[in-house]
């Protein structure tokens, strides 16, 4: 390998890494342990990893930028070199990090990071991938070597850190219980929220709609394009017909939620078995393009009908729906910010049951208790109301979570 091709790799890295902005940074920054030898970072398309691994070697290595290379697996420099050749010659180099983008594209991935964590001392590699990324934790023998995180889209309350650049502290859901009220009046003196979550809802949850917020529902469009026919190949062995279904799977569900359409009826649309269709179910779900909401915890082990189906998050609704409802974009962001923190099952009465113990009805402003009535720790998730009060609590508030 000549070394005037692998230095290529080093232009690409310091082009991008000079111009990454690092004014506002993700709330996974600093809950990452990055003195760790090998970290992951898992996530759906266009939620920032690479965003996150950039705004590291700036902060970090601003003084000293050929110690840390970042690499994408997209890069076409791959098609006739190895990653174990960077990296052996990053090492004899003075280099000591690799930030590796992409890793799901990588043939024995898992293989190659326990031999370089092994075969460099002192080495510290970074990588990101897929949201369906599997790790074999006997494969390789990871399972004493890394860390591995999950970053999720923004929140309501880091897009409003985003957009405004007002910081308020992310909350436990027990606070946000108790001091929402006190909470709300301090935002709400300082900004015109309702106005503010409304964008969120269209566009807020992936940090690229700043780039062009006009053509946002055309972007994210291609980014779940994406997904399905780049990344869910890499992770998951589905033939191209398979791929088709799961496609379609996605619109019809789109066209239906939140109510969970009649199962067979889908199966028999998509000319594919129960096995088969839950599995795709899995696979959208793994992708963060689905929830899916069921009475018992979920056991991965064993798939089962769920209960009800949404979106992911309500910025899908307004890319794969013509006409978003009101209704489900509320229920779609109270389920995509409370699962963050914890497992979220469908009751018996009310609309999501919290960690076995809280119950929540979620509605707009003229919603009243009645569906919930006596029900220990019970709650109404209200929109379209600024501040609320005991058991009534704002919409929006539950987006302080992260």
């Amino acid at each position: 390998m000549e070394n005037a091709t692998i230095e290529t790799l080093y232009e690409t890295s310091e082009r991008i890494v000079k111009a990454v902005k690092t004014d506002f940074t993700r709330y996974l920054y600093n809950k990452i342990n990055w003195n760790n030898d090998l970290i992951g970072i898992k996530g759906a398309r266009g939620v920032g990893k690479t965003t996150l691994m950039l705004q590291y070697i700036k902060r970090n290595f601003k003084n000293n930028l050929s110690k840390a290379l970042y690499v994408s697996l997209d890069n076409l420099w791959f098609a006739n070199h190895t990653l174990s050749q960077v990296v052996d010659y990053h090492y004899k180099n003075g280099g000591t990090h690799i930030f590796i983008d992409e890793i799901h594209k990588y043939p024995n991935w898992q293989t190659l990071l326990k031999n370089i964590v092994d075969e460099y001392p002192g080495f510290n590699v970074v990588y990101t991938g897929s949201s369906m990324l599997k790790i074999d934790y006997h494969k390789g023998d990871l399972s004493r070597r890394q860390i591995v995180y999950t970053l999720k889209g923004l929140s309501f309350r880091e897009f409003i850190e985003y957009e405004t650049q007002q910081i308020f502290p992310a909350l436990t859901l027990e606070d946000l219980l108790q001091t929402h009220s006190e909470v709300a009046m301090q935002v709400t003196e300082k900004l015109k929220i309702l106005p503010l979550f409304d964008k969120y809802l269209k566009c807020g949850y992936y940090p690229f709609y700043k780039k062009d917020t006009a053509g946002f529902g055309m972007r994210l469009q291609n980014t779940i394009l994406s997904i399905l026919n780049e990344d869910m190949p890499y992770v998951e062995d589905i033939s191209q017909a398979t791929k088709m279904k799961i496609m379609r799977m996605l619109m019809i569900i789109a066209e239906n939620v939140p109510q969970t359409p009649k199962m067979s009826d889908l199966y028999a649309a998509l000319e594919t078995s129960r096995e088969q269709g839950l599995k795709m179910l899995s696979l959208l779900e793994s992708a963060d393009l689905l929830t899916t909401l069921s009475a018992v915890t979920k056991n991965f082990k064993y798939m089962s009908k769920p209960d009800k189906i949404y979106l992911n998050n309500p910025n899908l609704m307004y890319a794969l729906t013509p006409n978003a409802n009101r209704g489900t974009l509320r229920e779609t962001f109270f389920l995509n910010q409370l699962s963050y923190v914890g497992a979220v099952n469908y009751p018996k009465q009310g609309d999501f049951l919290f960690q076995q113990k809280y119950l929540f009805e979620v509605g707009g402003h003229k919603k009243t208790f009645d569906q919930i009535k006596d029900l220990p720790d019970s709650f109404l998730a209200v929109d379209d109301i600024e501040t609320g009060r005991r058991n009534r609590i704002p919409l929006y508030m539950f987006g302080f979570l992260y």
